[in-house]
C-alpha cells in the first residue's frame, strides 16, 4: 500500500512530515530513560546507537499508521 500525501491548507505534505516528529519523540523518550537509568555509559558508540534507534521507531511508525 501506498503512503497517502497529508493535505493541510490547501498543500500536499509527504506523510513523513508526521511521522518523523512522532519517532522523534519515542526516540527522545528513549534517551531520556536510558539517561535516568544511567545505562547510557553502556553504550558504545552512542551517536550511532540514537540514529539506528531513530530509524528503528521511524520505521516501527509507518508501519503501524501506514493502515495495513
Amino acid at each position: 500500500m501506498m503512503l497517502q500525501a497529508v493535505v493541510f491548507s490547501g498543500m500536499e505534505f509527504s506523510p513523513l512530515v508526521v511521522y518523523f516528529p512522532i519517532a522523534f519523540l519515542l526516540a527522545a523518550l528513549t534517551r531520556f530513560a536510558l539517561h535516568r537509568l544511567n545505562w547510557h555509559d553502556r553504550i558504545w558508540k552512542v551517536a550511532w546507537f540514537e540514529v539506528s534507534l531513530f530509524v528503528c521507531y521511524l520505521a516501527l511508525t509507518v508501519y503501524l499508521l501506514d493502515g495495513r
